[in-house]
C-alpha cells in the first residue's frame, strides 16, 4: 500500500484513483446521454467522480464502498453523502434500489469481471452501465465474434447488453498510475426476443435458458482452439455434433449461434 494524503491506497483492493478531472467530466457526459433517476457508484474511493455524481439534481444516488478509511474520508469531504454510502462489498449486496437503476464506476481492477457478472444477475434492473476497466478487459467485453479477444466474457455480456467502447484512459490519469491503459465502456440492456418482432444485435438471443447458455459458452471457450465438435462433445448427442456448425471454433460463433445451439443440448 502507498500513502496518498489524506488516505491510504490499498493494492489488495485494486485501488487506482482517478485524479484527472477532464476524464471524470467525459464519463459524466457519457452518463448524462441516457435518462436515469437512480444511480449507483461502485468504488467511489477518493471521490473524484463522486463529487460530480452527488450533485446531479433530481436523482436518487448511492455509493458502494468497502474500505473503512474511504468511507470515513467520503463522509468528511462530502456531507451530502450522509446515508448514501453502502459500506459493504459490492459483490455481496442485493440491488440497492427497487426498479431500474444505472451503474457507474472506476471499477476496482481485481474484481472487474465479477462486477460485470453481477450486472448480468441484475439485468432486469440495470438500465445502463458505464465503467472503467483495464483496457484489455474493456476490449474483451466489447469484442465482436471472430476477434482474438472474443471469449467467455464477451459472449456472456453481449447476450444481454449492447456494449460500446467509449475512450481510452492513460495511466497518468490515476494515482498510483497502473501499468496498463484503461478504457471506459457503456453497456445498455437488450430487449427480449419475445418482445421484439425480429432478432438482431439489439435483442437477447433466443435460448433454452440462461443456465444452458452459460454452460455452453463456458464449455466452448474452455478449449477455444479446438473445433466446437471436440470442445462441447459432452453436451450434445453424437448425431447433433455432425451439424456443420460444429466444425467451427467457439470464437467464430455469434451469441445467436450459441443461443440456437442451447435447444439441441442434451
Amino acid at each position: 500500500m502507498g500513502k496518498f494524503a489524506p488516505y491510504t491506497l490499498k493494492k489488495s483492493l485494486g485501488q487506482h484513483f482517478l485524479k484527472d478531472d477532464s476524464i471524470c467530466q467525459k464519463i459524466v457526459t457519457a452518463l448524462m446521454e441516457s435518462p436515469f433517476s437512480q444511480l449507483v457508484e461502485v468504488g467511489p474511493g477518493g471521490g473524484a467522480l463522486t463529487k460530480h455524481l452527488a450533485v446531479i439534481p433530481d436523482i436518487n444516488f448511492v455509493a458502494v464502498e468497502l474500505d473503512d478509511e474511504k468511507v470515513a474520508y467520503l463522509h468528511n469531504h462530502f456531507p451530502s453523502l450522509q446515508n448514501k454510502i453502502i459500506h459493504k462489498d459490492f459483490l455481496e449486496i442485493d440491488p440497492p434500489f427497487e426498479g431500474k437503476f444505472t451503474l457507474i464506476g472506476n471499477f476496482p481492477y481485481n474484481i472487474s469481471s465479477e462486477i460485470l457478472f453481477k450486472a448480468i444477475d441484475w439485468k432486469d434492473q440495470v438500465e445502463c452501465l458505464i465503467g472503467m476497466f483495464q483496457k484489455e478487459v474493456a476490449q474483451r467485453v466489447a469484442a465482436p465474434p471472430g476477434s482474438k479477444v472474443y471469449g467467455v466474457t464477451s459472449a456472456l455480456i453481449q447476450a444481454y447488453f449492447t456494449v460500446e467502447y467509449l475512450f481510452d484512459v492513460p495511466p497518468s490519469s490515476f494515482t498510483p498510475p497502473p501499468k496498463v491503459m484503461s478504457g471506459v465502456i457503456r453497456m445498455k440492456p437488450k430487449v427480449s426476443s419475445e418482445s421484439s418482432a425480429v432478432s438482431n444485435e439489439n435483442t437477447i438471443p433466443l435460448m433454452r435458458s440462461d443456465r444452458h447458455y452459460k454452460i455452453l459458452v463456458k464449455t466452448a471457450f474452455n478449449q477455444r482452439r479446438k473445433q466446437l465438435r471436440n470442445a462441447v462433445k459432452s453436451l450434445f448427442d453424437e448425431a447433433v455434433l455432425q451439424d456443420e456448425i460444429f466444425t467451427k471454433r467457439a470464437e467464430q460463433l455469434s451469441i445467436h449461434d450459441f443461443g440456437m445451439l442451447t435447444f439441441k443440448m442434451r
